[in-house]
């Protein structure tokens, strides 16, 4: 691709060396630069690219884009600056895989919980529908049915265009992504091109990283600030910070809600733990989800398709054969009569919504027997918040590892034992267990018929991360290990 042609869709900047040359490349890691490349030189949380530009010398690359001029410039290589070299690398990422998303309709889903059911279900839908659909989500991203392996919520931009070049040449015109708050910060999504929006809820996390909840919402707020106007802009009233992602946006707006007049309301009528009744816009529809918040998950999905353009009819007669994301509210029943659900519900609120919503359908007929630890290296302030909640919504808790990282498991029970110092009556049916598989084993041989164990935290994830080494753990196969069916047929 010619160098001027790159150049001219970054605006007003300043270029040191000739622009009529030819660029093999582009590469924003100084590891996968080659001969005749373009390096990106961003700044990111921990490493800033610029410092590395002085061990490309001798590397032959033909252009560097970067926010500050190097001390010292290569012989013959060309050097951009730009004012926001992630934002550069968007616009740039786009251009070189040819624009993808202009070819496809994309809808961006972003919140604190939901995205990943949201987004997969608009995908499923899609396909549903007779299209062909991509996926870009923190479970798995697909192009079309050929399944990809994600190693984060939402790639680098150079992955993101890629992949959504893949689903354009595989003849893909839908797709449905996850927008995390890193990414828009980050400006990863610039570039994209989006056909709408979804916003699910805010709720605390990531304050590891954005430091205070303010910042974690304009974060979100960044990715409706910047839909185009043609694009729609779908935001749950219900959640008091709903109404604020549309404040300025371009796009269409529309919204959805349980409990407010919206364009897209949803109902509950009727809940089992395999299943519930919803009414949706004054239609009933059987659906194969159980919760408050997957009633809110499939209200966004509703109207999702709806702003796409699909029949409504048609919408909600396929809608009532989704089936559950892998890892979220996934039940697995034990010869005993008793029920685990598997869910990845990792922030305070989300465990509030999964035992909500396991206690509405269970009742008095059982206890709730909670499993769940905090991950290590992340925002410390939720963890005994959500032992809190955890311990007042169960009959009986297991505190326990989720990834430790680089902390002490016992350092992180004893941040989450912290939210139970005052309430000797949630004290007295916790326990703490750092091996999260003896957690989980301890949980199986405590229930008894009729009981729900809820383990949660890790979800789809099949690792457990511990002073930087994953090691294999599926919480579906030791509960099902423990169940004594992981061999059984599913």
């Amino acid at each position: 691709m010619q160098l001027k042609e790159l150049i001219d869709i970054l605006g007003p900047c300043k270029v040191i060396g000739p622009a009529d040359r030819e660029i093999t490349s582009l590469e924003s890691d100084s590891r996968k630069v080659t001969t005749g490349g373009m390096f990106v030189a961003v700044r990111g949380v921990t490493v800033d690219g610029h410092s590395f530009i002085p061990s490309l010398e001798g590397r032959s690359l033909a252009a560097f884009v970067v926010e500050e001029m190097p001390a010292t410039l290569f012989e013959g290589a060309t050097y951009i600056q730009v004012s926001d070299s992630a934002e550069a690398l968007g616009l740039l990422a786009s251009r070189w895989y040819g624009e993808p998303s202009k070819k496809l309709r994309l809808v961006g889903v972003t919140g604190t919980n939901g995205k990943t059911t949201t987004a997969t279900l608009i995908y499923e839908m899609a396909r549903m529908m007779g299209f062909k659909a991509g996926l870009l989500s923190t479970v798995v991203n697909y192009i079309d049915t050929e399944a990809v392996h994600a190693s984060q919520t939402t790639p680098d931009a150079l992955t993101i265009n890629a992949l959504l070049a893949r689903m354009v040449e595989a003849g893909c015109t839908y797709a449905a992504m996850e927008v995390s708050s890193h990414a828009a910060d980050q400006r990863r999504i610039a570039g994209l091109n989006f056909a709408g929006g979804v916003f699910t809820n805010l709720t605390r996390d990531h304050l590891d990283y954005h430091g205070t909840v303010q910042n974690y919402l304009n974060a979100k707020k960044k990715f409706f600030d910047a839909l185009p106007a043609d694009a729609f802009a779908l935001t749950n009233i219900d959640d008091k910070t709903g109404p604020v992602m549309l404040q300025n946006t371009r796009a269409r707006k529309a919204s959805y809600s349980l409990r407010n007049m919206a364009d897209f309301r949803g109902r509950i009528i009727e809940e089992r733990i395999d299943g519930m009744l919803l009414d949706l816009n004054g239609k009933e529809i059987n659906v194969m989800f159980t919760g408050r918040f997957n009633a809110y998950n499939l209200t966004a999905v509703y109207g999702a398709c709806c702003l796409l353009g699909w029949n409504p009819e048609e919408v909600l007669v396929k809608m009532s054969a989704l089936v559950p994301v892998a890892g979220r509210f996934q039940a697995f029943h034990s010869p005993a009569g008793v029920t685990a659900i598997v869910d990845y519900a990792h922030t305070p609120d989300a465990v509030v919504n999964v035992l909500t919503a396991i206690r509405e359908v269970l009742g008095d007929k059982g206890r709730i027997l909670t499993v769940v630890g905090a991950g290590g290296n992340r925002d410390k302030g939720k963890r005994p918040i959500m032992a809190a909640e955890a311990a007042r919504l169960s009959d009986l808790l297991f505190l326990t590892s989720d990834n430790p990282r680089f902390e002490e498991p016992e350092a992180i029970l004893r941040d989450m034992e912290a939210g139970l110092a005052d309430a000797p009556d949630l004290q007295s049916k916790t326990v703490s267990i750092a091996d999260r598989r003896k957690a989980i084993g301890m949980a199986v041989g405590t229930a008894v018929s009729g009981d729900v164990i809820l383990i949660a935290g890790k979800g789809h994830e099949d690792y457990q991360e511990i002073r930087g080494v994953k090691h294999h753990f599926d919480d579906r196969e030791e509960v099902r290990r423990a169940f004594g069916t992981l061999n059984d047929p599913q």
